[in-house]
């Protein structure tokens, strides 16, 4: 009845996924094997204490916390968010586990807390140099007592707290990159928009001497000036187009796709279930629509020394792809912050700030 339950709990649950479900799987697979494990050391052998008992069945109700955050079956959780919620249950569930079991046990398990120790706790914390200077008393032969385990359970408590905060970190910056992709995606929206319904106001269009008026879309010489007295606005307004900002737009916007999908070389993936590099990409495209934008009118400005016209619209679209794909320069400072956020979840594989220094063995 109880694997009955778990089978369709876990179906419900992939109804309402938003997360990586690889991850998902994952937890309720450890889930269930600390759960194995809990019941063998409470239900083997003589009767347990009254107080490994307290401390089993809460440890059992957290596991069943952990299930429940991960079924999810109610819409106030936030992408992801379940599985932060699982893994606090579960670290709590595995923390009273490391209480109740025997010394012997937690023998065992103390190179594999201390790496994870290692890999969330800086070198000048205290807790790690207890918890190392134990271990390397275990390793030369010394026994581990309760007060060693109490060391121990609370440097492996604020470590995964540690992790924890790491994780929440890389979801905020996400939200963050996502919402300013929003915003300039809808300022594109708009700046497109108004120059179609407006496209004199301020056109992209530039006056080269000897020309005429070249804009993006259209073009015209100087001697199809409706005004006789040769204002070379009146040109602007007959030749600029409505489709004159759509069409750099979209220019940048591709340049900035180019640009997106080079700079992802760079970015490491990460395991975390907040998928950073697509966050990132998203914030290029709108913000390489805009530069391509902003760009002609600096040049039409005459800000850029050299720059002053264009002779053709081809050459307006060409600067307009240089400009889309000149967006890296303003992202590349997000893209660095990236690459911190996600290489402060540490792991195997990140490099650590300092490096890991062997406790070494007292003087005789």
């Amino acid at each position: 009845m109880a694997n009955t339950r778990t089978v369709w709990g876990r179906r419900r649950a992939g109804k309402y996924e938003t997360g990586l479900w690889e991850l998902r799987e994952a937890l309720w697979s450890r889930i269930s094997e600390l759960e194995a494990l809990l019941k063998t050391k409470t239900e083997q052998g003589p009767p347990p204490s009254s107080a490994v008992q307290v401390l089993a069945e809460q440890a059992f109700r957290e596991l069943e916390e952990a299930r429940s955050a991960l079924r999810h079956d109610h819409p106030r959780h936030l992408p992801a968010a379940h599985l932060a919620v699982a893994q606090t249950h579960f670290d709590v569930a595995h923390i009273l586990m490391l209480r109740l079991s025997p010394l012997d046990d937690v023998r065992a398990m103390l190179p594999g807390l201390v790496s994870f120790i290692r890999e969330q706790l800086p070198v000048s914390d205290e807790r790690r140099v207890q918890v190392e200077e134990i271990a390397l008393a275990v390793r030369t032969g010394g026994s581990l007592d309760g007060a060693q385990r109490e060391v121990l359970v609370d440097a492996v408590a604020v470590a995964r707290q540690g992790y924890l905060r790491e994780n929440i970190r890389v979801r905020s910056f996400t939200r963050i990159v996502y919402g300013m992709s929003a915003a300039l995606a809808v300022i594109a929206v708009l700046v497109a928009v108004f120059g179609g319904i407006s496209p004199k106001t301020v056109p992209l269009c530039f006056n080269p001497e000897g020309i005429g008026v070249v804009c993006p879309t259209a073009s015209a010489p100087q001697g199809q000036n409706p005004n006789p007295d040769g204002d070379v606005d009146d040109l602007y307004a007959m030749v600029a187009s409505r489709w004159d900002y759509l069409v750099v737009e979209f220019v940048g916007l591709v340049a900035a796709t180019v640009a997106a999908a080079t700079s992802l070389r760079r970015i490491r993936g990460t395991s975390t279930p907040y998928n950073v590099p697509v966050a990132l990409a998203l914030l290029k495209l709108p913000t390489g629509a805009l530069t391509a934008v902003l760009g002609l009118l600096l040049m039409r400005g005459e800000f850029v020394p050299g720059l002053r016209a264009l002779d053709s619209s081809a050459q307006i679209i060409a600067w307009a792809v240089i400009f889309g794909y000149a967006q890296q320069l303003f992202t590349r400072v997000v893209d660095n912050q990236a690459q911190s956020v996600l290489n402060s979840v540490r792991g195997p594989n990140a490099v650590p700030s300092k490096p890991v220094r062997e406790p070494q063995a007292p003087p005789a």
